[in-house]
This record gives structure tokens, C-alpha cells and sequence, in this order.
């Protein structure tokens, strides 16, 4: 039987002190999140900021081709809708679920009134969007510098510590395409990690068997993106699944 759902599994809600978390629990709604919807379209303004609590939200960058990249991952960790709360009110990325699941909204008026009081929340989420900066430029600096087995295991490491799941529903093709790489090279790392033993791959299931073998694989970006987390936000207790600071 499935827990009820709760806001606090957003770790930035919480985060908040009670009395905080109390006025912004009155209008949070429970939404469904659904594989592929558009949360947010580059250029357009959202009524709302989503905060995760099982599903997982993939930004990215769309060229006039139609090709494009992941250049960040939100889940249970953060909130989607930053750009609410810098005076831009939109952005050029696009937001797409790339893992089923819920978020809790809350209407951009009732954010940024709580966000201008100064206080917990303020600081929460401009310490969230550093940390949100530093896993945007680390991806751009691994898509560039690291092989297209090092970013599969980032990517994957980084998903599972969002999910309570090791399965992730994903097809190749769609991680090639978050990870701006063609589709036969995600078909030939994933292949290499399941030779190894380390993840199982079929119908568009993949299964991490053994994690430890996944970080001894993975580049540094990993750790940087989980440690600058950690250090920007050590009220949330981001408690990683296994890999120790």
C-alpha cells in the first residue's frame, strides 16, 4: 500500500520552519505530473511553481532545429519556476517531465509574497538556485569534456537519488536525447554497464543493480553537483542513497 502523499517529501518545503510551511501548505496543490508534459515553454509565463515529490523534471535548452539537452534535473530535492522569483518571469528552456509522478503547486503570487517577507523561504530558494546554477554549468562542462558512458552513469545516479525506486522507465532514445547524444551511443554504454553487471535494460525498463559500480564508473560531476547540494543545503538532509562526502 502507497504512503499518502505529504509536502515535506519536497525536502526544500521541508526545510521551512512550521510556521513558514503552515501559510504555504494552505495553498499547495496536489498535481499529477505525466511522462512528457511541458510544465514550462521557452518564453511563456507560468501561473505557477511546482515542487516534486515523486516525479522528476528535466530543463532544457531547444536549438531552432528542434535538437536538444538536458542542462538540469529537479526532483524532490528543488522546485521548477526559479525564473518566478528573478524578475524575468520567463525563460528560454523548457520544462518536461521525464519521470511520472506528483508535485505539489503553488500559485507565483502566493510564492512571491512569501519570498518577500525576507525570511526562511528567501534564503531556502536563493541557496537552491546557486546550487541549480552549479549542476546547470557542471553539465554543460561533463557533455563536453566526458565520455558518453560517464554521463549515463551521472545521469542515472543522479535520477535514482530523486526516486525510491531503482527501475526507471526510460527508453534509449529519450535519454540520448536529454543527454544531446546520439542514440547509439547510449545503446552502446548502456550495453557495456549491463555486460558489467551493473544495470539491467529492457522494454524500456532499466534497473540499477549495482550502484557502487555505477560511481566507481562515473566522472566528478557527480559529486560536485551532490556535494555543492549538500553544503548549499544542509537543512534539507539530502542523505544520498550510498555515496558517502
Amino acid at each position: 500500500m502507497s504512503l499518502p502523499h505529504n509536502p515535506k517529501q519536497n525536502h526544500l518545503l521541508a526545510a521551512l520552519p512550521d510556521a513558514e510551511f503552515d501559510r504555504l501548505s494552505l495553498h499547495l496543490e496536489l498535481v499529477p505530473m505525466l511522462l512528457g508534459e511541458m510544465v514550462y515553454e521557452p518564453d511563456k509565463q507560468s501561473q505557477y511553481a511546482y515542487f516534486p515529490i515523486t516525479a522528476i523534471v528535466s530543463l532544457h535548452y531547444v536549438t531552432e532545429s528542434g535538437a536538444s539537452a538536458e542542462s538540469a534535473g529537479v526532483g524532490n530535492e528543488g522546485m521548477v519556476g526559479i525564473s518566478l522569483l528573478t524578475g524575468g518571469n520567463t525563460t528560454s528552456s523548457s520544462a518536461v517531465v521525464h519521470t511520472m509522478g506528483q508535485a505539489y503547486r503553488l500559485n507565483r503570487r502566493i510564492l512571491k509574497q512569501e519570498f518577500d517577507k525576507a525570511g526562511a523561504l528567501q534564503s531556502l530558494l536563493l541557496r537552491y538556485t546557486q546550487a541549480l546554477i552549479t549542476q546547470m554549468m557542471q553539465t554543460t562542462a561533463c557533455t563536453r569534456h566526458h565520455s558518453v558512458e560517464q554521463q549515463l552513469c551521472r545521469w542515472l545516479l543522479l535520477t535514482i537519488d530523486r526516486t525510491p525506486s531503482q527501475v526507471l522507465v526510460m527508453t534509449q532514445e529519450l535519454i540520448a536525447r536529454m543527454l544531446g547524444v546520439r542514440r547509439e551511443g547510449i545503446t552502446e554504454s548502456a550495453g557495456a554497464l549491463q555486460r558489467a553487471g551493473l544495470i539491467q535494460y529492457r522494454r524500456g525498463h532499466i534497473t540499477v543493480i549495482e550502484r557502487s559500480g555505477l560511481e566507481d564508473r562515473v566522472c566528478e560531476c557527480y559529486a560536485v553537483v551532490k556535494k555543492e547540494f549538500e553544503r548549499l543545503l544542509p537543512a534539507t538532509k539530502r542523505a544520498p542513497k550510498s555515496m558517502t562526502g
